[in-house]
């Protein structure tokens, strides 16, 4: 995949790439697909992974009859196990106008989200895993559907690079169109600063759960907006369109920081009650040390 890293410089760092190479990304509930892979899957087969024994009826393949049990019993039995399929990976970006947002020094919230989406793009194909891409901006979503070819690559960092962060979100209205566009169950990875009414969130990923889809959401944020260390009167612009507001931050600082805590905190109860995996990053954070901690949660945990 050397060829097709080059296509990718600037979203994708090699130092990531090596520090995660030891950590497959697995999904949390089963998966279908049409290759072996890693992942389990919520049909039987015949990999090595021992899943329960079930009586003989005329039809099954005898090759599979536990021939000890029929010893043990005199009934034939036939041992099942679970089969492995491959994962679709379906990475969907907020490319609304708060996204382009940015402190002097980093990168902006939708340059972040878009190195994470493609970090992880690669990973997944570099596994055998197909990869897909959803940019939501104000002026609606683009599916690129995923696929397994390194080649495709380039087409997801291509549409990443092009778009500018423009417009109202309009992040759950696209959740519930890729809800009921996604054939088979998916791996969802959802990148967005969530600067919307939260309450809609709840539909929507009770939409994408009620298809047995796995979701995992990042709500990706810079650090002035969480901390708000701003120190002398200025213009703070709307970049969805709203209004601007010259203020001195010193007198809103207590409110905006409560408004703030709030909001994240009405974010977390919807997700846990909707079991999906929340993760708050900020532009500073090394991507390596977020991805790292994602991945590694993710892994079976061995007995």
């Amino acid at each position: 995949m050397a060829s097709e890293k080059s296509q990718l410089d600037g979203l994708i760092d090699a130092d990531v790439i090596a520090k995660l190479a030891h950590l497959p990304l697995f999904a949390r509930r089963p998966m279908q697909g049409n290759v072996s892979g890693r992942h389990q899957s919520p049909f039987r087969g015949s990999s090595i992974e021992f899943a329960e024994y079930r009586k003989y009826v005329p039809g099954d393949d005898t090759r599979r009859l536990d021939w000890r049990a029929f010893g043990r019993s005199d009934r034939f039995y036939l041992k099942e196990f679970e089969a492995d399929t491959n994962l679709r990976c379906y990475l969907v970006v907020d490319a609304s106008g708060s996204m382009g947002f940015g402190s002097e020094g980093l990168p902006t919230k939708y340059r972040y989200a878009c190195r994470l989406a493609a970090t992880m793009a690669y990973l997944a194909v570099g596994q055998g895993d197909a990869a897909g891409l959803t940019l939501v901006t104000g002026e609606g979503a683009e599916t690129i559907p995923p696929k397994r070819t390194p080649a495709h690559l380039r087409i997801l960092a291509t549409r990443m690079q092009e778009t500018e962060p423009v417009g109202d979100p309009g992040f759950c209205e696209a959740l519930h169109e890729l809800a009921e566009r996604i054939p088979q169950r998916a791996f969802i990875v959802l990148l967005s600063d969530l600067y919307f009414d939260p309450e809609p969130l709840r539909e929507a990923m009770d939409h994408l759960r009620f298809a047995k889809h796995d979701v995992s959401l990042f709500q990706v944020r810079d650090p002035r907006e969480v901390e708000f260390d701003f120190d002398r009167p200025m213009r703070f612009l709307d970049l969805e369109d709203g209004p601007d507001m010259l203020t001195d931050p010193q007198v809103i600082r207590n409110d905006y920081l409560l408004a703030v805590r709030e909001h994240e905190e009405a974010i977390r109860k919807i997700l846990s009650e909707t079991m999906v995996d929340y993760h708050s990053v900020l532009t500073r954070d090394d991507l390596g040390h977020v991805l790292s901690r994602f991945l590694a949660a993710r892994a079976p945990k061995k007995v």
